[in-house]
């Protein structure tokens, strides 16, 4: 069964729905409809030469709503049905009858886009199906992959667009929906991996924002562009995967952020800019969440980076309260940061050190930030800042002992970060 039934709400509409009129004469629309869904090819040919190819049918749906039973026609064209249900050789049937892949419904949707709608969930993580549910599944996901592998050989085009607002090409849909197997085949047919949506994104930025791995890793290995930014905006995938997983649902919920180390494996630039200037750092610091900073401060991300407004990503990490309990991870940050600003262009603090319970930090960190370093502080904070942590033990090799630890020593500011919490 497709996602149809999934996304409907009130109204859940499932195979096998479309039937014939209770009590009447099979109509010819309610005849070739059973002959598509039977994959009955000699009576499909029979039954066109009565009702052109191209034509919708109309037929009766079975529906819920509000758990009473309803009864209500619909129509649909003949080649859109059989791509809903997966119906290869009656697919292959019309199509060699003249049937038009890109003829779109009230929606403004293809076969393909239609297809791609009601593409199965059938999340498959065996090698052979070893039971019957599995051979079902197995055999459902074949069907829909072979579908899309006769229209793309009929001419369908796939980069067509929905006719709406989003915009989407048939690869958006596919990231929108989760059909990870359609990928591949989209983009060997001819599918145009940076195309972009109606709000600019293109299916990479869609799917790093949904952190999810194995559609990121498929649309790089298509040649997607892994520093394609936004227009609108300026956010990249990088950035757009680090807010996914720095949200507040990202840290409870422990988000998975393989695919941010594998954006910046690929050749994500961890220092780029939105229009605004903040950098996946920015969010990472804003989120609070010590994996996705260590992450990015492994691949050069700059600490020390201002927004347009000032903000560095300290400054970011200070808006939070719960990141103020965090005192661990601000030390390190504080260690890394070269000079300190605790204060935005306007000389504005951030939000989280204005909150009455944290008046003590905010007049220690008011204090530093006016504290002049020494010499060896300056010296230890550029070294740090030019070779970062990625080539820290490079540099153990290469200075005496005593200066490598002079250097990536951490000063430990507990004693000026009295917690009152």
């Amino acid at each position: 069964m497709g996602n149809a039934a999934k996304r409907t709400s009130r109204v859940q509409i499932t195979e096998g729905d479309f039937s014939t009129e209770p009590g009447r004469f099979k109509t010819l629309h309610t005849k070739l409809y059973e002959a598509i869904m039977q994959e009955n090819c000699p009576i499909i040919e029979t039954l066109l030469r009565s009702h052109p190819v191209n034509e919708p049918m109309t037929v009766w749906v079975k529906s819920t709503c509000n758990k009473l039973l309803l009864e209500q026609t619909q129509s649909i064209f003949p080649i859109h049905l059989a791509a809903r249900y997966r119906k290869v050789q009656s697919l292959l049937c019309l199509l060699e009858y003249g049937a038009d892949p890109e003829i779109r419904d009230s929606r403004g949707h293809t076969t393909l886009h239609v297809m791609l709608l009601h593409w199965p969930i059938t999340t498959a993580n065996w090698t052979e199906p070893v039971n019957r549910i599995q051979r079902i599944l197995t055999d459902i996901q074949n069907h829909a992959e072979m579908c899309l592998h006769v229209l793309c050989q009929h001419g369908a085009r796939v980069n067509a667009r929905v006719d709406n607002d989003f915009g989407y090409s048939p690869l958006h849909l596919a990231i929108r929906y989760g059909t990870h197997p359609v990928l591949s085949i989209l983009a060997g047919n001819g599918a145009h991996v940076n195309a972009t949506n109606g709000s600019s994104m293109t299916p990479l930025h869609m799917a790093a924002g949904m952190l999810n791995k194995e559609m990121t890793e498929t649309l790089l290995a298509c040649g997607a562009d892994v520093n394609c930014a936004v227009s609108h905006s300026g956010n990249t995938a990088l950035k757009l995967a680090v807010c996914a997983a720095s949200t507040k649902a990202g840290r409870l919920l422990a988000a998975d952020i393989s695919s941010i180390s594998l954006l910046l494996k690929k050749g994500a630039e961890a220092n780029a800019q939105d229009h605004e200037g903040r950098t996946a750092i920015h969010e990472a610091c804003l989120g609070g969440r010590e994996a996705i900073i260590n992450l990015l401060l492994e691949f050069e991300a700059d600490i020390n980076i201002l927004t347009r407004h000032g903000e560095t990503p300290i400054f970011m990490f200070l808006q939070r309260r719960s990141n103020l309990r965090e005192t661990a991870l601000f030390n390190k940050l504080l260690n890394l940061s070269y000079p300190l600003r605790i204060t935005n262009n306007e000389g504005i603090l951030p939000t989280g050190l204005l909150l009455p319970e944290f008046q003590p930090q905010k007049e220690s960190l008011v204090g530093l930030s006016q504290k002049p370093l020494t010499l060896q502080e300056i010296c230890s904070k550029i070294i740090r800042k030019v070779y970062g942590e990625k080539h820290k033990q490079y540099l153990r090799q290469a200075l005496p002992l005593k200066i490598w630890n002079s250097v990536y020593s951490d000063y430990d500011f507990s004693q000026l970060w009295k917690s009152n919490t």
